[in-house]
């Protein structure tokens, strides 16, 4: 499509952007989603599918931090950092542990809590009111420990869990037997944790939240956006066709990019990219009854109407590091010996950004000197989980309306 001038404009066609286009539209907001690439072919198409309700705990934990140390130098552990990469990302680190300080931990937890909240009841609702109900799994999520040691560790999370009201089931024996036949007898402890949802394909999802936008109307521009201009009116978008997009308002939702049109603003997000990889196995590798989380060596096995997706783990490399595709091997390896039934070939491998911010929480709200310029952008791990509460707020700040919850944890000023 030609487009010259629109009401509200957004950078992005993630799941983020995608879903803000939804909720812009449906409140009668002219909207065009510029986006350079296919919409959802970044990290929303890579992600493990999960509507992580119960992923209250900030990456930035005193938990954390101690394992830091040990996991960082390991090319292949949940953990890694490229060596040559640390001058760089130093500052970064550096407010990481700020944010692991017990004021500033418990602080982020109660921010998480009430984000995670607006996104479960936005999610359901939206999926609802959108006919895309067909999408979401209720199975839970079965993590799983060696040895009670190791699970005793993990009963602290279940209590802040549950001083949240979010339920865990312990579970050992022949209960964890039968919620996953076939796990290494190693694996003796389980944690169900039923409020967990997942969705069938979250590329899919996303990829059918952006055509539910364009039927109410909304349009899709592919152009790459090479700078965001204040103007008189709004912002001027800057093409890479020469071109430019006049709009009253604009809508930052870039992913891991996003610093890279934020920082001209005025507003230099300290965003970094979590290089995270899989493995998407055929349909029938395993039977997999619903997510499994190894918490201990930083991935999930999770079932997919695409297949069996073998991933997580996080490297801290930047964007311009080529893959190191060991890493999804090193994950696939070890689900092997964890599910021994697991059948390995035929695997198609990916690597994906995921925009994160030192202390787990986005950025949403306007830029500091820019009203009409807003940010939606660093959620992490948790871009699918958070996209219909970030799509919330937004659509509030943008209509001037009361918003669902305070913003102000969110903002972008906590870091200046």
């Amino acid at each position: 499509m030609n487009a010259s001038s629109c009401d509200v404009a957004i950078v992005g066609g993630g799941i983020i952007g995608l879903s803000c286009a939804l909720y812009l539209r449906e409140a009668g907001h002219d909207v065009v989603v510029v986006e350079r690439n296919d919409p959802a072919s970044g990290a929303s198409r890579g992600n493990a599918g999960a509507l992580a309700f119960a992923e209250i705990l900030p990456l930035a934990s005193p938990r954390i931090i101690r394992k830091a140390v040990r996991w960082l130098f390991d090319p292949l552990g949940p953990l890694s950092l490229p060596p040559a990469y640390l001058p760089r990302i130093a500052p970064w680190l550096l407010r990481l542990w700020r944010a692991s300080w017990p004021s500033h931990y418990r602080a982020n937890i109660q921010a998480q809590v009430a984000l995670i909240g607006l996104a479960e009841r936005e999610m359901l609702a939206m999926l609802a009111r959108t006919g895309l109900e067909r999408h979401l799994g209720t199975e839970g999520v079965l993590e799983v420990y060696e040895g009670a040691e190791r699970f005793a560790a993990a009963r602290e999370t279940a209590r802040q869990r549950r001083a949240h009201g979010i339920e865990s089931h312990p579970v050992q024996g022949a209960e964890l037997a039968e919620l996953q036949p076939g796990l290494a007898p190693r694996f003796t402890h389980g944690m169900l944790v039923p409020r967990w949802r997942n969705v069938d394909d979250p590329q899919a999802l996303a990829v059918d939240i952006g055509l539910r936008a364009q039927a109410l109307g909304a349009r899709l521009l592919r152009r790459e956006v090479r700078a965001v201009e204040p103007a008189a009116a709004g912002a001027r978008l800057l093409l890479d066709d020469g071109t430019a997009l006049q709009a009253r308002r604009v809508v930052i939702a870039a992913g891991a990019w996003s610093h890279q049109l934020s920082r001209p603003l005025g507003d230099p997000i300290p965003l970094e990219t979590e290089r995270g990889y899989n493995t998407t196995l055929p349909p029938d590798a395993l039977d997999l009854r619903r997510q499994i989380t190894f918490s201990d060596h930083g991935f999930v096995v999770s079932p997919l109407a695409c297949g069996i997706r073998v991933g997580g783990a996080v490297e801290l490399g930047g964007l311009e590091r080529p893959p190191d595709y060991r890493r999804a091997q090193a994950m696939l390896d070890k689900a092997k010996a964890f599910l021994p039934a697991l059948r390995t070939e035929g695997g198609e491998q990916w690597m994906g950004f995921r925009p994160s911010l030192p202390d787990s929480l986005p950025v949403i709200g306007r830029a500091r000197r820019h009203p009409d310029i807003f940010y939606a952008f660093g959620h992490g791990h948790l871009g699918l989980t958070q996209s219909a509460a970030t799509a919330r707020l937004i659509r509030d700040l943008i209509g001037g309306q009361p918003t669902a919850i305070d913003p102000a944890p969110y903002r972008p000023e906590r870091f200046f």
